[in-house]
């Protein structure tokens, strides 16, 4: 099984949280993109996309 890691650039750590997100000028209200987050940079990637005006949350756990 291979393990989960952290969506942001250069990180190498096991995921813990899902990002979730979309872009609303070019995806459906029902569209959800994930990214995966170790705990350090959890916020990092939620920051950068609310800094662009996308819809964010965070869920804690990632799919197995």
């Amino acid at each position: 099984m291979t393990d989960l890691i952290c969506s942001r650039a250069g990180c190498r750590s096991a995921a813990t949280s899902q990002v979730v997100w979309r872009n609303p000028r070019i995806h459906a209200v029902d569209r959800e993109k994930i990214w995966l987050a170790c705990p350090e940079h959890v916020s990092f990637l939620r920051d950068y996309l609310a800094a662009r005006d996308f819809p964010v949350t965070v869920r804690d756990g990632v799919p197995s």
